[in-house]
């Protein structure tokens, strides 16, 4: 294990200067207004991704309103906010999921020792240490974190107040290769035919199927142990019988049906509201679910190769796709939008997150190298249950997308599909809307090209860690 936490704050010599910085461009007009949630009737309490801020197709805005084209995002609202306890042992407690986690990670081993070491692992006076599963892995994950082009512009998407972070070693491998291993063993496989296992990305934001082998090596990864609450992670759904489904371990209801058909992320929205004007299925407070909420209802124990299904319970209708503009697709299932954006190192290209509830598809070189313009092939890179981040708006078929994007060639789609959420039970949500209604999102506080130079990111950097230096002050 390591030591020392490697990922450094944000030097206290420079928070008065950020502050000022930060109240001339008028973060002042940012406000958030919670309510903090009883959990203790929920097995299965889904923690708040912690992203404080509301974007648009361009950029950070206030807080929208009712009436906001964009309101409804996951930056309207914060429920279960992460609580964490360092227990000063090595150890840090999750207060409302009742987690315990190792809190320096071991050093990058292969999936077969990670599960070896599960058996010998002492911390703390506990011999009870587990790897986590990927529902309880992906409960830490932080969508104040930044996707950044270098580490300077990158922030973690775990919270590293508590936790041991380390980028990837530039000099053997990619800043971004800092994945961990889950428990949760795909159901069918990746790539050609390559045995996989899911894990979290606290450096990239994101949940991809990994291989447990790469070029005939061990591929190898972080781990981090967990204890305790063994029904975390557990989905109790009911079937309500009006088109409505709960889950009574997370407290959260949903519609049965999805969109049926795919739309942008700001259409989302639109489409959204739409139904909460009409009253939908008897109720006018249905939301884009989080990206934390959308992955709680994974099933990972189904795939499209095994069970010929979505990675969904059957107790929910999900559609097929069938298009002949994307031949791939036909027989597919959508990718859906959550209302989480995904933060990236500009905004030439904003995304937001999405699950993949059918096979997380992407382009790779079957000449592997060997042809100058490559022979691609579409694959399930990554698996169905992945999470991944989508262009908000654009033309799928652009050829800017011919071959995906990223390392492993990730299919866009940009028109996915929408399953939306309400609160249920003893479950309330803090909205803020104290802000006048506008229609397409007033730009404040951060702009593409920020004062002094200064981007969105660099902004956005430098506001996410005062704020992490604030809470280490007080």
């Amino acid at each position: 294990m390591r030591s020392k936490q490697l990922y450094r704050r944000f030097p206290r010599s420079l928070l008065f200067i950020a502050l000022l910085f930060l109240v001339s461009t008028s973060l002042t007009a940012i406000t958030v207004h919670a309510e903090n949630v009883t959990v203790e009737s929920f097995t299965y309490p889904i923690i708040d991704t912690n992203q404080l801020l509301c974007y648009d197709d361009h950029g950070s805005i206030i807080s929208p309103s009712v009436g906001n084209v964009f309101y409804g995002q996951d930056g309207n609202f914060i429920s279960n906010a992460p609580t964490y306890q360092d227990n000063d042992d090595g150890t840090v407690s999750d207060l409302l999921t009742g987690l315990m986690w190792q809190q320096d990670p071991w050093e990058k081993m292969s999936f077969e020792d990670a599960v070896a070491t599960t058996g010998i692992f002492s911390l703390a006076g506990y011999d009870d240490w587990r790897l986590p599963s990927i529902k309880e892995l992906y409960s830490l994950i932080d969508f104040s974190g930044i996707n950044g082009d270098s580490v300077e512009t990158s922030v973690p998407f775990i919270d590293t107040e508590y936790f041991s972070f380390e980028y990837g070693n530039e000099s053997i491998e990619r800043i971004i290769d800092s994945q961990y291993w889950s428990s949760t063993e795909y159901v069918s496989t990746t790539m050609w035919d390559d045995e996989t296992v899911f894990g979290v990305n606290f450096a990239d934001g994101r949940i991809k199927g990994y291989t447990t082998t790469v070029k005939a090596s061990d591929k190898v990864n972080y781990v981090i142990y967990v204890r305790g609450n063994p029904d975390y992670g557990v989905n109790s759904f009911v079937d309500n019988e009006d088109g409505t489904i709960s889950d009574q371990n997370t407290g959260l209801m949903w519609a049965k049906a999805d969109s049926g058909q795919g739309m942008d992320w700001k259409s989302s929205f639109i489409w959204v509201n739409g139904l909460n004007d009409e009253q939908y299925l008897g109720y006018d407070d249905w939301r884009l679910p989080d990206a934390k909420e959308l992955q709680s209802i994974v099933d990972y124990s189904r795939s499209p190769d095994t069970t010929n299904s979505a990675a969904i319970d059957p107790i929910f209708s999900t559609t097929k796709l069938n298009s002949s503009a994307y031949p791939y697709d036909d027989g597919e299932y959508a990718f859906y939008w959550s209302s989480t954006t995904h933060l990236g190192p500009s905004l030439a290209e904003p995304s937001a997150v999405y699950v993949s509830f059918g096979e997380a598809l992407g382009y790779m070189d079957v000449s592997l190298g060997e042809s100058p313009e490559g022979i691609y092939e579409v694959l399930d890179v990554h698996g169905a249950g992945a999470q991944r981040s989508d262009p908000k708006y654009g033309n799928p078929a652009s050829s800017d997308y011919e071959i995906g994007r990223g390392p492993q060639g990730d299919v866009v789609r940009i028109l996915n599909f929408v399953r939306v959420v309400r609160g249920f039970g003893d479950v309330e949500i803090g909205q803020n809307t104290e802000n006048p209604p506008n229609t397409e999102g007033n730009i404040a506080g951060f702009t593409p090209i920020g004062i002094f130079g200064f981007g969105f990111v660099g902004l956005t950097i430098i506001f996410i860690k005062i704020k992490k230096a604030l809470k280490k002050i007080r």
